[in-house]
């Protein structure tokens, strides 16, 4: 395209080309959108966790009983009563026993399930449901069920039914401590009711793992089954299996539910937070002492948390690990 300009006449300036900005309407929208979404997330923060640790914080200083606003200042005696409590010392005991049952074996069936769905090839929607579906139920309502329908005791529960076909004599599944049949009790319904989420966790674990490397290793010569399994599927999950093993211990800590309903006020086999919870909420509603052992107990699940994930390498790269 060819110009002309004529003698005498200015030609026009050059445009200046000018660069894209947000527009301030735009950038305010966003701001607000920002802070519709995520206000409500943070005030419920805000209000039921910050403010309530902070409260419990200020309450183990004091002498609560009966009352949420005390005047005593006691400084660390709360923390010394906590601590010299024979009870509290046994419910760490069985969270220790506790958690030698429900982790390893949680782990290893939720990753046997996620290996079996990964490898379906019809129907793997219907089964990662079927499998995810008791994670919906809470566990109130599937201790009352292990409780009042599986193992109630008597002649008619599922499970001493079972065994009756077999010759042997009804058993008192959470009615005796000796031999501990309640630890059968509570670890299945645990089992039940975690081992899909998890599960969902390693399949999409096993789904994210590059398909050449199973065939750079048939081509080298390893045998699809346990040696592929051990090489390259279990070294390939270990960030995944990191954090499982993290969520199960902290879930294991906060164990309360199926303990208070299916053993109930019996004094063996207490975790620590029905401890606390017979501590703060019972007959001498010792607010203070039992603020004081909440909050030893959540610095023993961070040093727990901080030690296991440095031992398995969690947030580390690729090439440090």
């Amino acid at each position: 395209m060819s110009t002309t300009t004529t003698p005498g006449v200015a030609s026009p300036a050059p445009a200046k080309v000018s660069k894209d900005r947000p527009r301030r309407g735009l950038r305010a929208s966003s701001t607000f959108n920002f802070w519709l979404f995520t206000g409500p997330f943070l005030i419920g923060l805000i209000v039921f966790v910050f403010v309530p640790i902070g409260w419990s914080l200020y309450l183990s200083f004091f002498e609560a009983r009966f009352t949420v606003t005390p005047s005593e200042f006691v400084g660390l005696e709360n923390y010394k009563l906590i601590l010299s409590d024979a009870d509290f010392r046994s419910s760490l005991v069985t969270f220790t026993v506790f958690a030698i049952f429900i982790v390893p074996t949680t782990w290893a069936m939720s990753l046997g399930l996620a290996l079996l769905v990964n490898r379906l090839r019809f129907m793997k929607a219907f089964f990662r449901s079927v499998f995810f579906l008791p994670t919906a139920v809470s566990y109130a309502a599937a201790a009352l069920i292990w409780k009042m329908s599986i193992f109630n005791g008597v002649r008619f529960g599922m499970a001493n039914t079972v065994i009756g076909w077999f010759g042997v004599e009804n058993i008192a599944w959470l009615g005796n401590p000796d031999p501990p049949w309640y630890w059968l009790v509570i670890v299945t319904v645990r089992l039940w009711l975690q081992c899909g989420f998890y599960m969902i966790l390693f399949l999409a674990a096993l789904q994210n793992i590059p398909r050449e490397l199973y065939e750079a290793a048939a081509i080298d010569g390893a045998k699809p089954g346990w040696q592929t399994f051990w090489y390259i599927t279990l070294p390939q999950l270990r960030a995944t299996s990191t954090a499982v093993i993290l969520l199960l211990l902290v879930a294991a800590y906060q164990a309360f539910d199926e303990f208070f309903i299916l053993l109930g006020k019996a004094t063996w086999g207490q975790p620590p937070l029905v401890e606390l919870y017979k501590m703060a909420l019972g007959e001498n509603q010792n607010y203070g002492a039992g603020s004081a052992g909440a909050l030893v107990l959540t610095a023993l699940i961070c040093l727990v948390t901080l030690l296991q994930g440095k031992i398995m390498g969690f947030g580390r790269g690729e090439e440090s690990q």
